[in-house]
């Protein structure tokens, strides 16, 4: 069968080149008003999401076998419950600088488009970087258990509201454009031409332009690049242990966007349940020192020899099962934890 330098045929990257592009291509013309997503509708989306990837999966099995499909399903699986964490943050993010349910999909949906393409880049060099040897995995394994201690040693302090004004991202963006403190529309920049109209409104007394910029960015703007830098450091943690399970970099590169491009929809059920999913971070926690572990012992076996190492499937059921105890955990305790 005749390959690419992906490893793969070309038959499979036109199918998920494709997949993808259509996928984008759906999310960008979806949800376009500035109305709050309903739970009911955000689930049906969600549920649209998995089950696009799950034909990917589908047509993996057929094409290449069972090996290639599980580690795709691993992998997705993976990536979708470490955004998890991520989209809490979001919550925060939102709450901060006071932005309304219908705009949120808008943020979201730029901030999913630089994911999909700071997750492209991270997966090339990283990658690339498993060629220098197994001490590489030593690195990415020591990455992953970093992040899951400090989830850890943070799960007291979730009540702790952080100030963003104080972000680099924030204070980078302050330097870039000059800022209208409130929101306007669901616009994240401004002309001065049309600021110099709304400081001679009653409602804006008080309230002056800068002595220079022809273009102010909002609040909503600044929210934008709190979230993309923030999703930035995440993915720092989310592609060595995605990579983990596998160094093809069509899998896991297929396998992060698939993901990735149901975040959207996800993040209005996930806003709607967060009061009742209480023990899903500790799943996440759990899995990080999985990764770490998986991480490891691919390293060692390189170095030393000892071929103990995890399968596909053996990954994809612990991966599944320990996201399945986080869900059941809460539902069957979910008082003691939501009362905090």
């Amino acid at each position: 069968m005749e390959t690419t330098h992906l490893g793969f045929p070309p038959l499979t990257i036109t199918v998920f080149v494709v997949m993808a592009l259509g996928a984008m291509l759906l999310d960008m013309f979806s949800h376009k008003d500035d109305k709050p997503i309903s739970l009911t509708k955000a689930s049906i989306w969600s549920v649209f999401w998995v089950l696009l990837s799950l034909s990917f999966a589908g047509f993996l099995y057929f094409e290449h076998g069972p090996d290639i499909a599980s580690l795709f399903i691993t992998g997705y699986a993976l990536e979708k419950v470490l955004s998890v964490d991520n989209l809490f943050v979001f919550m925060a993010i939102f709450a901060w600088f006071k932005v309304p349910n219908g705009l949120r999909h808008r943020v979201l949906y730029w901030g999913i488009i630089g994911a999909i393409l700071f997750r492209l880049i991270f997966v090339v060099i990283g990658s690339s970087l498993l060629a220098f040897g197994p001490w590489v995995e030593v690195i990415f394994a020591l990455i992953v258990a970093w992040t899951a201690v400090m989830m850890l040693k943070s799960g007291d302090d979730e009540e702790a509201e952080e100030d963003y004004s104080k972000h680099m991202a924030y204070r980078f963006a302050q330097k870039l454009f000059p800022v209208w403190p409130k929101l306007y529309g669901h616009n994240f920049f401004v002309s001065r031409k049309v600021l110099e109209e709304e400081v001679q409104k009653p409602e804006h007394q008080g309230l002056s332009l800068a002595a220079k910029g022809g273009i102010f960015a909002t609040p909503l703007f600044l929210c934008l690049v709190v979230m993309e830098v923030s999703d930035v450091l995440f993915a720092f943690d989310s592609v060595p242990a995605v990579i983990a399970v596998s160094r093809e970099p069509l899998i896991v590169y297929s396998a992060m966007l698939f993901a990735i491009l149901g975040l959207r929809t996800m993040y209005f059920v996930l806003e709607a349940l967060k009061h009742y999913l209480v023990h899903l971070e500790k799943s996440v926690i759990v899995l990080l020192f999985f990764i770490a572990i998986k991480l490891g012992l691919n390293a060692t076996s390189h170095i030393f020899g000892h071929s103990y190492t995890l399968d596909p499937n053996t990954s994809l059921i612990i991966v599944l099962v320990v996201l399945a105890i986080g869900i059941v955990a809460s539902v069957l305790f979910p008082a003691k934890e939501a009362e905090k």
